[in-house]
């Protein structure tokens, strides 16, 4: 499973949005694996079914709490990881450039519905095909591909209206 660690996470954090829930999400995929594990050691390609599991345990999570959830401060709103924290040049300017372009993304992505988010998250961000988009959400390519192309529309439109994109 070590392999798959690196994109397991950015798939918990993509889909969670903050880092304490993407750890949560990331260790409950390895307790629930590790009960699998006689299961996992005979399947081709681990890494989409990973991902397909921790997706359901995403889903389940969310409807668990979908009533009464506590709503906490984000780690974006004080200046914690994110988006916005990848690594920059040794350019201040671009860098506050690019920091500044990011965080209107991050705020672009966030008014966008859960399903437009994750399919274009997993698209564009994380490089998944359409059909591993499909496996993992259990969705038809159809619908994936319209989704993708509405998510890109409406991100247009904000960025766009914004300023942060001519």
């Amino acid at each position: 499973m070590r392999p798959h660690f690196d994109r397991l996470y950015r798939l918990a954090w993509r889909l969670t949005g903050a880092k304490a829930e993407a750890e949560d999400l990331f260790q409950e995929l390895l307790i629930k694996a590790f009960g699998k594990l006689d299961d996992l050691v005979v399947i081709d390609a681990p890494g989409p079914w990973l991902c397909r599991v921790m997706y359901n345990l995403f889903i389940d999570e969310k409807r668990r709490f979908a009533r009464g959830r506590i709503h906490t401060v984000e780690e974006g709103q004080l200046g914690g990881e994110g988006i916005a924290s990848l690594p920059g040049s040794d350019d201040p300017v671009h860098d506050n450039q690019r920091l500044e372009k990011l965080k209107q993304l991050d705020k672009a992505l966030a008014q966008l519905s859960d399903e437009h988010r994750m399919v274009v998250l997993l698209h564009d961000a994380e490089g998944y095909k359409l059909a591993e988009i499909e496996e993992l959400t259990g969705t038809p390519v159809g619908t994936v591909k319209s989704r993708l192309h509405r998510a890109r529309a409406r991100l247009r439109e904000i960025l766009t209206a914004d300023g942060t994109i001519s």
